[in-house]
């Protein structure tokens, strides 16, 4: 009896010790800021686009902007044709600082419809780009309207 428990415990204590580890390397593969994950293309590209921009404006030191960005990716990949992606690190550049001041950047992660076909901004609040599905019915929504505008 005692034999069985122990080879039980030391199986356990064997997996337990193995998922840790496995746990630990696929962390130090994570990206640890999110400017690590490169979407979307340069602010100043999409400006020149025919496309509305989904725009986050992040920091580095950021956790909610980290914890966004694998958010960000799926929705770029779903939402490519109809938007244009766009990151900014606000703490990137002087240009970055300005259009962050100009936009009115209050706190991070922040994210923006920019259109500049329509010299149009919309603000998503937080509570929407925590949930992916209210952030669907949001972009939807937004094209829309685009779509109602481009036919005039």
């Amino acid at each position: 009896m005692k034999k069985k428990l122990l080879i039980t415990l030391g199986i356990l204590f064997a997996l337990l010790t193995a998922s840790v580890a496995g746990i630990a390397v696929t962390n130090m593969n994570a990206p640890k800021h999110p400017s690590d994950y490169k979407i979307g293309i340069p602010y100043s590209d999409a400006l020149q686009s025919n496309k509305p921009m989904l725009a986050v404006f992040y920091v580095d030191w950021c956790g909610y902007c980290l914890r966004f960005m694998p958010k960000f990716n799926i929705l770029s990949k779903l939402y490519g044709n109809k938007y244009n992606f766009v990151m900014v690190n606000v703490e990137g550049s002087k240009e970055n600082r300005k259009l962050a001041e100009k936009v009115g950047i209050g706190g991070f992660p922040t994210v923006y419809i920019l259109d500049p076909k329509y010299d149009n901004k919309v603000l998503l609040s937080n509570s929407i780009y925590q949930d992916l599905g209210k952030f669907r019915v949001e972009l939807d929504r937004y094209s829309r309207i685009r779509a109602l505008l481009d036919k005039k």
